[in-house]
């Protein structure tokens, strides 16, 4: 490894911070320039929140649409044994994994401040030995860049950048989200994007479920001792967003493993979301959304990356919103796979699916998303994303953006 004592790390740790000076702001600004004022997003909050009797299931029982619930019976699955818990019958027979099996039901009152707390960390670690295998193609291994707290609120800072929590065969597990625009339905966007293996088991296994975004959580970032009686809104205080659909990449589904496989260069995904309560969109909610960058710029042409997220293995706890910012080298675990982006960056598993985002224009956008580490969480890998992950984007804006 690089030692931080090195004569270039100083410099390279002068141009991260200088260029996390206009990544913060431009992020900062995003967060209110597609919603208005900050007041403006709260009273919307507020709107979401008064709206809640209103579109509410009058007989208290979760509605399941048409098509979800006759894709349940396709598969022999009983609708309401499933939301009563029946979905936690994780038999290989019965866990759906083909792309157009992915299934998730609202159940509200599933993801409780207690039960989002106690969700472990979806984390993909790479070996030394995978780390190394195809060296020719990587660059220099990075020096370790300390992740920082974001600052508080996190609505004010970091507000398109959340929490997907969803359960999978060993329990309840947690990633990271960004909300990003629908080019298609702009100003009104239902999409975030995450990791492949935040949704997906990848070739051994299925689709997770009861998978829900949460935008800024624990936006005021207080600590396990003072969430100790959380109440809903301390700890989701834009509501829990339930993904109606989900798509990943192929690869993913057929080559990722736990430790990334051959899916790893593919590791991504969209959600199309939907309040588990209320009626606004996801955009106009949290007043804020990221335009996606698929461009895949090399490693050398893309600038000072930053990644965002809720790091939940030790030494964090998945409270607090976290940041890595470094210039990206390239990484390979194959000669027959795209090299991925590496930066140098201390946060841990949890941190799985948070965005990327370079400044393009003057613009803040989502170029990548945390895929694999190493075991000592000295780097991080993410996707660059080019025409095959546009695609699935694409897929999800034309066929459910407008739902």
């Amino acid at each position: 490894m690089r030692s931080t004592h090195m004569p270039t790390a100083p410099r390279r740790r002068r141009r991260s911070a200088l260029a996390a000076t206009g990544l913060v702001a431009a992020l900062t600004l995003t967060a209110t320039a597609c919603g208005g004022s900050v007041e403006q997003a709260a009273s919307d909050k507020a709107d979401a929140a008064a709206s809640q009797a209103a579109d509410g299931i009058g007989d208290g029982k979760i509605q399941i649409p048409t098509d979800i619930a006759d894709k349940l019976k396709e598969h022999g699955i009983d609708v309401d044994k499933w939301t009563s818990g029946g979905w936690k019958d994780w038999d290989k027979d019965k866990w759906l994994s083909e792309a157009k099996d992915f299934v998730n039901p609202v159940i509200e009152g599933l993801w409780k401040p207690d039960r989002m707390q106690s969700a472990k960390e979806a984390n993909k670690t790479v070996t030394t030995q995978d780390a190394s295998a195809d060296q020719g193609l990587s660059d220099p291994e990075p020096a370790p860049v300390q992740a920082t707290a974001e600052k508080t609120p996190y609505h004010d800072n970091a507000a398109p950048v959340g929490k997907v929590f969803f359960d999978s065969p060993d329990g309840p597990a947690v990633c990271s989200g960004t909300v990003i625009k629908d080019v298609n339905h702009p100003g009104k966007s239902n999409l975030v994007w995450t990791a492949g293996h935040c949704v997906h088991a990848g070739g051994n296994g299925g689709w997770y479920r009861n998978i829900v975004f949460v935008p800024a959580y624990n936006d005021l970032g207080k600590s396990a001792a003072q969430l100790s009686n959380a109440n809903t809104t301390e700890i989701a205080p834009y509501g829990n967003w339930w993904a109606d659909w989900v798509s990943t990449s192929n690869e993913w589904i057929q080559g990722g493993s736990e430790t990334g496989g051959a899916g790893a260069a593919y590791d991504y995904s969209v959600l199309h979301v939907k309040p588990e309560q209320g009626s606004k969109s996801l955009e106009e909610t949290v007043g804020a959304a990221l335009d996606v960058d698929f461009s895949a710029p090399s490693a050398t042409e893309a600038g000072t990356m930053g990644a965002w997220g809720y790091p939940a293995a030790p030494p964090y706890n998945g409270l607090r919103m976290f940041k890595c910012l470094d210039q990206p080298g390239r990484f390979s675990l194959s000669t027959t796979l795209p090299t991925m982006y590496r930066i140098g960056c201390t946060m841990t598993g949890g941190s799985s699916g948070g965005g990327w985002f370079r400044v393009v224009d003057g613009e803040t956008k989502l170029v990548s998303n945390t895929s694999i580490g190493p075991e000592d969480n000295t780097w991080l890998a993410g996707p660059q994303l080019g025409a095959g992950a546009e695609s699935v984007y694409q897929y999800m804006s034309k066929t459910y953006g407008g739902r």
